[in-house]
């Protein structure tokens, strides 16, 4: 029997990270985190990778879409291809840009401080081997705190190839399900670099990562424009995995420093008057809506929440990616004609609930609301709790940071 990996890969010296969990086959779900027979691969000693990472940088600056004009100087991301499937950003320069309205308060913070102040003092991370199988992995990320993605290391070429998400398990369903009669062997045996290649054609063709030297504000922006829910931090010289930076980190971190901020003159306006949000073709499901149905509206509208509403779109519940993962935990996933009504009844103690808003809150009002929450969207309602549309933490960075609205051009 192989011998399972470590989940942890060494932080730098100045990080201080908790102890790595090794799963056995006498542990929590006959687990592993790698599979692979080569014992030299085993211990993730990405030191020695075939291609340094600092090799990989690609100088790129361009201001041609820039929202702050053309005398700003902004590191942008753009899709190329590379032999090892790998796209990195490297920070050129990130000059502090001057209003009187502390329009750009939040982004000169974040151009300010770098990726490595984010990482708390205390954290975990977990890399699965390519070879392991989905099923396992999707095991492990249920019962690891409910971690969500996690970096997927390629043992033959010695480097991160790309995430597991909770959104690949719901392609691997959607891919494979036919009836309750009919169990999805393919989850059960296929491997994740398997269902990578089977699906190479549906994501990108290299992994975006940052390192944790550049700015918060290229990690907000590399987010924002690549539409993504999450950047692993990787160290270009060590080649390790330290961090996954995710849109609710981010507000967080900027809420615990809003009291050393300028307020910006918009936070005072509301969704209604700043446009933050979506509010045309709103993906929703009801409760007898059926599990495989709501499984291919996230697929095709790519969202990462759907409102659950009665027959009078009133909002009555919210079914959400992280609750798809709970099919994982409660083995249920060989049945999705049940209903969303009968799934969310396996959802786990720390549900997140439905924070909703309207369109007369204030932009402060509304980051308050999500950040002492600590929920990932804010679903809005009228006066009769009818769903009118979804505001997301991406839509609250990208308004926040990267394209502050300017009040002379609302009026």
């Amino acid at each position: 029997m192989s011998e399972p990996i470590t989940s942890m890969v060494s932080p730098p010296s100045d990080v201080s990270m908790s102890t790595s969990n090794i799963f056995t086959d006498q542990n929590v779900e006959n687990m592993y985190f790698s599979e692979s027979s080569n014992p030299l691969k085993r211990n993730l000693e990405m030191n020695t990778c075939s291609v340094s990472p600092t090799a990989k940088y690609i100088p790129i600056r361009s201001c041609d879409d820039s929202p702050f004009g053309e005398d700003s100087s902004i590191t942008r991301a753009k899709s190329i291809d590379m032999e090892d499937d790998i796209l990195e950003i490297e920070c050129v320069d990130e000059g502090i840009i001057g209003d009187e309205r502390n329009t750009y308060s939040y982004s000169n913070f974040l151009r300010t401080h770098s990726c490595y102040e984010i990482i708390p003092n205390s954290s975990k991370i977990i890399v699965f081997d390519s070879k392991l199988k989905v099923k396992k992995a999707f095991f492990a990320l249920v019962h690891n705190n409910n971690i969500r993605s996690a970096p997927v290391w390629d043992s033959a070429k010695q480097e991160f190839v790309g995430m597991l998400t909770v959104t690949d398990f719901i392609r691997i369903l959607i891919r494979y399900y036919k009836s309750p009669l009919d169990k999805m062997w393919e989850l059960e045996e296929h491997q994740i670099e398997t269902f990578r290649n089977l699906t190479k054609a549906d994501r990108l063709p290299y992994l975006i990562r940052i390192s944790p030297t550049h700015s918060i504000f290229s990690a907000v922006q590399m987010l924002v424009q690549h539409k993504i829910h999450r950047l692993p931090v990787i160290d270009p010289t060590t080649g390790n995995a330290l961090y996954v930076i995710t849109h609710k980190k981010l507000l967080r971190y900027i809420f615990e420093h809003v009291d050393d901020l300028a307020v910006p003159d918009f936070m005072g306006f509301t969704l209604k008057q700043l446009g933050i949000g979506t509010y045309e073709k709103i993906a929703m499901v009801h409760p007898w809506t059926t599990v495989i149905e709501a499984l291919r509206i996230f697929d095709e509208y790519n969202v990462s929440a759907l409102p659950v509403v009665d027959e009078n779109k009133r909002s009555v519940d919210i079914y959400s990616k992280h609750d798809v993962i709970n099919l994982a935990a409660e083995r249920t996933y060989n049945n999705l004609d049940i209903t969303v009504e009968d799934a969310l009844r396996y959802r786990q103690e720390d549900f997140e609930g439905v924070v909703k808003c309207s369109l007369d809150d204030t932009l402060y009002v509304i980051i308050d609301r999500i950040a002492n929450a600590k929920v990932h969207r804010l679903v809005v309602v009228d006066d009769n709790d009818i769903v009118r549309g979804i505001v997301s933490l991406s839509d609250i960075l990208k308004h926040l940071v990267i394209n502050p609205p300017h009040l002379d051009e609302l009026f």
